[in-house]
């Protein structure tokens, strides 16, 4: 069975590496191009050129180019994982299988870009895994593969993805092209009254509502965490909420009530209060503890965040 593999990231790497492992026919690789000021090599045109795998990087899978170089490579599968470009369905129309996508929830619900962000924030206790044939919609396929996980208390989009959906999802990629191999995949439609989208999350919709309660508050900032990052004001600048926890301590939302010990300080809201952690200020890059800002800035209780 001849694949196309799409991917890019370390992800896509290791679900790359795991098809090569697994023993597939890999037909060819597509990645995305190089940019001027990249911070790394891009890992999946990495792993292609050292396995001699043929390579293309279009700006755009729906490119002439692209469609030329796939249908000349006679693809039977086409596997995605961490795509964020549409595969035309001209370009799925030429694999005799179509194609498998790799999605961070449990569709039907949270489809979309920021599937995690949205699950954590909107305080979910479980997300998954959905290995799904790709269509003209986004995350709209029939199910190949699900599998479920916890989302803990205290999980971050961060530690959801890399301790769990990630390698989780790298076994999942290799099983169901396994699956469509030996004939043995059976998609199941997905059910559209249980369907949900969410939008690529972006740092409007991360402002903290000070007024909310403690645990709307925190699921926001785990959910915002590591990308786009929960924000308020303080003296005229943006502050960004890294790390946090939850706190009992009482105030007019938005009044920094305490500043306990070396843990960082603690900002009312509408039924308790929020311990921060870690925090980056305005134009600053650096992400620090709230400690040593709360020091810098000679922090006093009875300073308002969000006004």
């Amino acid at each position: 069975m001849r694949i196309i593999f799409i991917g890019q990231a370390p992800f896509g790497r290791d679900c790359l590496q795991a098809l090569l492992d697994q023993g597939e026919e890999i037909a060819g690789v597509l990645t995305v191009p190089d940019r001027p000021g990249q911070k790394g090599p891009n890992p999946v045109k990495e792993l292609a050129l050292q396995r001699g795998l043929p390579l293309l990087q279009p700006a755009r899978l729906k490119e002439p180019e692209a469609l030329t170089w796939v249908k000349n490579l006679r693809p039977d599968l086409l596997v995605l994982a961490f795509v964020t470009d549409i595969v035309p369905q001209a370009m799925i129309d030429l694999a005799t299988y179509g194609g498998i996508n790799y999605h961070p929830s449990l569709l039907p619900k949270y489809r979309g870009g920021s599937a995690m962000n949205w699950a954590i924030i909107n305080g979910e206790t479980e997300t998954g895994v959905t290995i799904h044939q790709i269509d003209a919609g986004i995350d709209t396929g029939p199910i190949i593969l699900q599998q479920k996980v916890a989302i803990d208390p205290d999980d971050t989009v961060k530690s959801l993805y890399f301790e769990k959906l990630y390698p989780l999802g790298v076994q999942m990629v290799a099983e169901a092209v396994r699956l469509i191999r030996e004939g043995k995949a059976s998609p199941v439609p997905q059910d559209e009254r249980q369907a949900s989208f969410q939008p690529v999350i972006k740092e409007a919709d991360v402002q903290i509502d000070w007024r909310q309660s403690t645990q709307k508050i925190y699921n926001l900032i785990r959910g915002s965490n590591p990308n786009p990052g929960a924000w308020t004001t303080f003296r005229g600048g943006k502050l960004k909420i890294w790390e946090a926890s939850p706190y009992r301590a009482y105030g007019n939302p938005g009044t920094i009530v305490a500043i306990p010990g070396e843990e960082g300080f603690v900002i009312a809201t509408g039924d308790g209060a929020i311990l921060v952690r870690r925090v980056q200020y305005g134009s600053s890059s650096d992400k620090v503890s709230a400690l040593q800002f709360a020091t810098s800035a000679a922090i006093r209780p009875g300073e308002q965040v969000g006004i």
